[in-house]
């Protein structure tokens, strides 16, 4: 979903230093904690929220579009705008506004989750708590740790939970009838197959990056607790080490690397790569129902498994219409934006609702709601589930991969 880069970790850091005393000024208005519900829709009556999104899926699109952006204009008459972005993007447009002293923001709404929440509340960017005050929050599962926290953080009420995702190999069943199940048997199966795996500079393959960072630590909760220093320079100087003794046999010969997971489908889907990685779970079926993957395609999860997180919704510190921001979150995390959301052939997206706190006929329409075809369902995957590690390790790990891997001349056989 998002790519960090060195540069503005760089400016981010800096700006920590130096600047982080003007974010406490927060130019944003706040929603009154005397205010009902009732007081809040009525607030927001006739507002537009700008929401931005990472929006590089036609059927996450066309979710946002044609769901929810008609339902709240019917309901609450809320005009609901999208923009494009996402990490760093997002991190950088609220920093730049800062700085600036902007009265307000040009943002509502965003799409987050790990260390883009990390830098924002780092930097006083989110607004909240208002979590809490969202009728529909009664009915979040956030007795599960998957969702509660974000990157080993308590959310603390300035992001609300909206979907959960774990992440999948892709492959072609006829293609690759066995594939890899092990990271011993993934080298294998690379040495013997040369040219057709790689990985991702962005934050599927950084999400990749981790379970094998797991897997080197000794198990799926080696991860677990605060950032180690200690810890993460002995276990990623041995994948350092895996990953180029095996890039010479990687797509281009480890040459080079793809900016993100839609040039890896196209390459899959045309057979050029014989995997890619999607941190959609429900891709898979998506992509067969438009006719970008064979119906062969089948996705799983190594035995040594894969991150699982949840992703969220911030409201930035100086949106100017946060009681309609509200209001389209409290619509995104009900029953029925979540049923919608959750349907195979509409997202597939994990939902972050707790069924047993729902009403009896919405508990009955969950269960009642077709599986998926192609891909393992949610209670199959989670035995191998990887909570995420604290942001810290993301944000060594996009640094490291260049350094260690990109930067570092491809080993000869």
């Amino acid at each position: 979903m998002k790519n960090f880069t060195y540069t503005l970790f760089v400016c981010f850091c800096t700006w920590l230093l130096f600047g982080c005393q003007t974010a406490s000024k927060n130019p944003g208005s706040s929603v009154s904690d005397s205010l009902s519900w009732e007081e809040i829709e009525a607030a927001a009556k006739g507002s537009t929220v700008h929401l931005m999104m990472w929006q590089g899926d036609p059927q996450i699109n066309a979710y946002i579009n044609e769901f929810v952006a008609p339902q709240v204009k019917a309901r609450y008459d809320i005009e609901l705008k999208t923009a494009n972005g996402q990490g760093n993007v997002i991190v950088s447009a609220l920093l730049a506004e800062m700085e600036a002293g902007k009265s307000s923001s040009e943002l509502d709404l965003v799409w987050i989750n790990g260390e883009t929440f990390f830098q924002l509340r780092q930097i006083n960017g989110l607004y909240g708590p208002w979590t809490g005050r969202l009728p529909n929050a009664a009915y979040l599962d956030l007795d599960n740790p998957f969702i509660r926290y974000d990157f080993q953080q308590e959310t603390d009420g300035y992001e609300c939970p909206w979907g959960t995702v774990q992440q999948l190999l892709i492959y072609d069943s006829l293609r690759t009838p066995a594939p890899p199940r092990t990271r011993q048997e993934l080298e294998a199966w690379v040495k013997a197959h040369p040219g057709k795996f790689t990985i991702p500079n962005e934050f599927t393959g950084m999400s990749s990056l981790k379970a094998l960072l797991a897997d080197f630590g000794g198990g799926r909760e080696s991860l677990n607790g605060p950032f180690s220093e200690e810890k993460y320079i002995r276990l990623s100087t041995d994948m350092w080490a895996f990953l180029n003794q095996l890039r010479p046999y990687f797509w281009q010969k480890g040459e080079t690397f793809p900016a993100g997971v839609a040039p890896m489908h196209q390459m899959f889907a045309s057979g050029e790569l014989d995997f890619t990685l999607s941190m959609n779970d429900c891709e898979v079926d998506n992509k067969i129902r438009q006719g970008v993957f064979p119906a062969s395609a089948r996705a799983y999860v190594p035995d040594f498994g894969s991150i699982r997180n949840a992703h969220y919704l911030g409201i930035p510190a100086a949106s100017a219409n946060k009681a309609a921001a509200m209001v389209v979150a409290n619509f995104m995390i009900s029953p029925e934006a979540q049923l919608q959301k959750r349907n195979p052939e509409v997202w597939g997206d994990g939902t972050i609702l707790n069924m047993e706190a729902l009403p009896a006929d919405w508990q009955e329409k969950f269960s009642n709601q077709p599986g998926r075809k192609f891909a393992p369902e949610k209670s199959q995957l989670l035995p191998r589930a990887i909570q995420e590690p604290a942001p810290e390790y993301m944000i060594r790990l996009y640094e490291d991969f260049r350094t260690h891997v990109i930067e570092t001349p491809v080993p000869s056989l």
